[in-house]
């Protein structure tokens, strides 16, 4: 729980900070502009309160790792939703804007989990885990977008350290195997999702899990 609002406050923080004009830079998530991945994060506060205030009277049927769903390819930024998304974050027509809404619900979204049972059953996208659980897997959701927002932002504020290890761990027991120890947290993250691809030497690290990636999760 605590490191969710680690996560989520150095994400906000570093979305507030930037200049308007880092706003049109390209981002690390393909077909997006950085305010693209700004706009994205309001509708993830909004996930996150929705899915807080919607409780569950069943067992579990997924935990903080198996949330995540594999994708077989890479997103292109011409799925509906993606489309979508971009044509949001025009319409806010300046940064500013785009700030406040997502300063607004974002510390909504982060007090609501402040206050989250940890152990309490919710549901989202037809399944059912804590809300502690849930938490966990947005960790992995926050750090990668941090990384997105920030891949041609030089100057930008780097997710933290410890939101990058938890999130590494969990993309481990996602492709069921770890990374090499050769790979910092943030190269582990970026090559094994895709946003980047690995050099020769890193593929020679990664042996047969060379073969297996991307893992797009969703």
């Amino acid at each position: 729980m605590d490191l969710f609002s680690r996560s989520w406050t150095a994400l906000r923080t570093a979305v507030a900070e930037l200049p308007d004009k880092d706003f049109d830079r390209p981002s690390g998530c393909a077909g997006w502009l950085v305010r693209d991945v700004a706009c994205h994060l309001v509708i993830d506060a909004q996930d996150v309160l929705i899915t807080l205030v919607t409780p569950a009277d069943t067992e579990p049927t997924v935990d903080a790792v198996t949330y995540w769903k594999v994708a077989d390819r890479p997103p292109t930024g011409e799925d509906p939703l993606d489309a979508l998304i971009v044509r949001l974050a025009a319409a806010y027509g300046e940064p500013g804007l785009l700030k406040f809404h997502l300063d607004d619900v974002g510390s909504a979204a982060g007090r609501a989990a402040e206050l989250a049972d940890p152990g309490a059953l919710v549901s989202t996208r037809d399944e059912v885990l804590t809300a502690g659980d849930y938490l966990t897997a947005y960790v992995l959701e926050w750090t990668l977008h941090h990384l997105d927002l920030v891949a041609y932002v030089p100057d930008a504020a780097q997710p933290p350290a410890e939101g990058l290890a938890r999130s590494r761990s969990m993309l481990e027991k996602i492709a069921g195997v770890p990374f090499p120890v050769s790979f910092g947290d943030k190269d582990a993250l970026l090559v094994g999702t895709g946003r980047r691809a690995p050099t020769d030497a890193e593929k020679a690290a990664l042996g047969d899990l060379a073969t297996r990636l991307p893992f797009v999760l969703g």
